[in-house]
C-alpha cells in the first residue's frame, strides 16, 4: 500500500485506485444511480400528480417552475462537482489537511450563494416568469411553484454540498439514504397536499421543499456525528476562508458552474420559444424534460462515479487505469440507453399517459419519441466525456465545454431548426438532443491528446 493510501481514514474513505474497475465503478455508481433515481422520482411525482389532478395548466406550471429551479441551482451543481473532484484528488494523494480546508470553504461558499440567489429570485419573480413567456393559463400556478421552491433553495445547496463531500471520499451509499428519505416524504406529501387538500402547484412545491429540508438536516447530523472520521470538526475556525483553498475551488468551480448554468440557461431559452406555441406544447416540454431527466440519472451517476475514480487515480499517479474506467462507463451507458429505448418504443402510449390524462397533450406526444431517444444516447456518451474532463480537474477545458455545449451548439441548433427550418417546438427538442453529443467529441479529443496525464490545473500539487 502506498504512503498516500496509508494516510486515508479507512472508515470514511473508499479507495478507488485498487481492484477491479467494473466492480468498483458499479459498487460506487449503483447507490448514486438509486439516489438520483429517487431524486428524479420525487421531481416526476410533482408533474404526474399535478398533471393528473389539474391538467395541462398544472403540467405547464411544474415544467416551467422546475426548469427555472434547475437554472438557479447552477452554482450548487458546479461548485459541489468541483469540491468532489478536489476532495477525490486530495484523498488519492493522502492530503487530508487539504480535504478539511476544502470542506469548510465549500460549506461557506454554497450557503452564502444560496441565500443571495434566493433573495434575488424572489425580488424579480414576476420579471423572470415574463422572460420565459409563461402562458397566462398557467401563470399563477407557476408563480406559486417557483416562489415556494426559492424558499427551499438553501436545502438544495446544502444537500449538494454534503453529497459532494461524501462522494469525493468514495461514499455513494449515504447520499442514497438521504435522498430515499426525501423521495418517500415528498411522494406522500405530494399526494396529500395536491389531492385531498387541493393545494395545487403550491402543494407540490411545498412537498418537495419539506422533503429536501428533512434530507439536508439528517445529512448534516450524520456528518457531525462522524466528524472525527473524515477530519472535519465543525468548529468555527474550520469554516474560515482560506485564500489558497478558495482559489482552487473557484478556479474549478466557476467553469463547472458555467457548464451547469449554460445548459440550464439554454434549456430556459428553448422553453421560452416553446411556450409561444401554447399550453399544450408547454406541457409536452415538461414530458420531454422529465424523460430526459430520468435517463440523466444514469448519465449523472456514472459521470460522478467516473470523475471520482479518475480523480483518485490521477492523484495517486495510476494513469494506466484511466482508459479502462472510460471504457466501462461507455459500455454501461450505451447498454442502458438501448434498453430504455426499446421500452419506450414498445410502450410509447402508456409512457406518455403516465404524465397526464389531458387528451390534447397525449394526442401530440408522439412527436417527442425520436428526440427523447437521441437524448438517451447523448446522455450515455456525455458521461464518458465529462468523466474525463471533470475527473482531470481541467478548468479551462470545462469552461470551453460549457460555452460550446451549453450555449453555442444547443441554442444554435435549436434556433436553426425553429426559426430557419420552421420546425416549431420540435426543432427545439431536436436541437437540444443533438447538442448532447458534444461533450464526447471534446472529451475524446482531450483524451487522445494525452494532456490529462499532466498535473491538472487547480490541483494542490500543481500549484505547489
Amino acid at each position: 500500500m502506498s504512503g498516500a493510501a496509508q494516510n486515508r481514514p479507512a472508515s470514511m474513505v473508499r479507495d478507488l485506485t485498487e481492484g477491479s474497475i467494473p466492480k468498483l465503478l458499479l459498487r460506487f455508481a449503483l447507490p448514486l444511480l438509486a439516489a438520483n433515481a429517487l431524486q428524479a422520482l420525487y421531481n416526476l411525482v410533482d408533474m404526474v400528480v399535478v398533471g393528473q389532478h389539474i391538467g395541462g395548466a398544472g403540467m405547464s406550471a411544474v415544467s416551467i417552475g422546475g426548469d427555472l429551479l434547475h437554472l438557479i441551482t447552477f452554482v450548487a451543481m458546479g461548485f459541489s462537482s468541483a469540491g468532489q473532484v478536489l476532495i477525490a484528488r486530495d484523498v488519492g494523494a493522502g492530503r487530508m489537511d487539504q480535504v478539511k480546508k476544502t470542506i469548510g470553504n465549500l460549506f461557506v461558499f454554497l450557503f452564502t450563494t444560496s441565500l443571495l440567489i434566493a433573495v434575488g429570485c424572489l425580488a424579480f419573480r414576476t420579471r423572470i416568469l415574463d422572460l420565459v413567456n409563461t402562458p397566462q393559463e398557467s401563470y399563477s400556478l407557476t408563480m406559486d411553484y417557483f416562489v415556494t421552491c426559492c424558499f427551499g433553495l438553501l436545502f438544495i445547496y446544502g444537500y449538494n454540498c454534503v453529497s459532494a463531500i461524501l462522494r469525493g471520499m468514495g461514499d455513494g451509499k449515504r447520499p442514497f439514504m438521504f435522498v430515499a428519505i426525501a423521495a418517500v416524504l415528498n411522494t406522500v406529501l405530494d399526494i396529500l397536499f395536491v389531492i385531498p387538500l387541493e393545494m395545487g402547484a403550491f402543494g407540490a412545491a411545498l412537498a418537495t421543499v419539506i422533503g429536501q429540508g428533512v434530507s439536508f438536516i439528517l445529512s448534516i447530523a450524520y456528518l457531525y456525528r462522524n466528524r472525527e472520521m473524515f477530519h472535519f470538526d465543525f468548529k468555527p475556525a474550520s469554516f474560515r476562508p482560506d485564500a489558497h483553498t478558495m482559489g482552487r475551488l473557484v478556479g474549478l468551480g466557476i467553469p463547472m458552474s458555467i457548464q451547469s448554468m449554460s445548459v440550464n440557461l439554454s434549456k430556459t431559452v428553448l422553453m421560452s420559444w416553446i411556450n409561444n406555441e401554447g399550453v399544450v406544447y408547454s406541457a409536452l416540454a415538461g414530458i420531454y424534460n422529465k424523460t430526459g431527466m430520468m435517463f440523466g440519472i444514469v448519465s449523472n451517476s456514472f459521470t460522478t462515479a467516473g470523475s471520482s475514480m479518475i480523480g483518485q487515480n490521477l492523484g495517486a499517479g495510476k494513469n494506466e487505469r484511466i482508459p479502462k474506467i472510460l471504457r466501462v462507463v461507455l459500455g454501461i451507458g450505451m447498454t442502458m440507453a438501448a434498453a430504455v429505448t426499446a421500452l419506450l418504443l414498445v410502450f410509447e402510449e402508456p409512457v406518455y399517459g403516465l404524465f397526464t390524462a389531458d387528451q390534447d397533450v397525449i394526442a401530440e406526444a408522439g412527436i417527442l419519441t425520436i428526440p427523447i431517444i437521441l437524448n438517451f444516447f447523448g446522455g450515455a456518451t456525455r458521461s464518458v466525456g465529462f468523466s474525463m474532463i471533470n475527473g482531470s480537474g481541467n478548468s479551462r477545458l470545462n469552461l470551453f465545454v460549457a460555452i460550446l455545449d451549453g450555449m453555442i451548439s444547443r441554442i444554435g441548433l435549436a434556433a436553426l431548426m425553429y426559426f430557419v427550418w420552421k420546425m416549431g417546438a420540435l426543432g427545439c427538442w431536436y436541437g437540444d438532443a443533438l447538442a448532447g453529443f458534444m461533450p464526447i467529441v471534446i472529451g475524446g479529443i482531450y483524451y487522445l491528446s494525452g494532456k490529462w496525464k499532466t498535473k491538472a490545473p487547480g490541483s494542490a500539487d500543481h500549484q505547489a
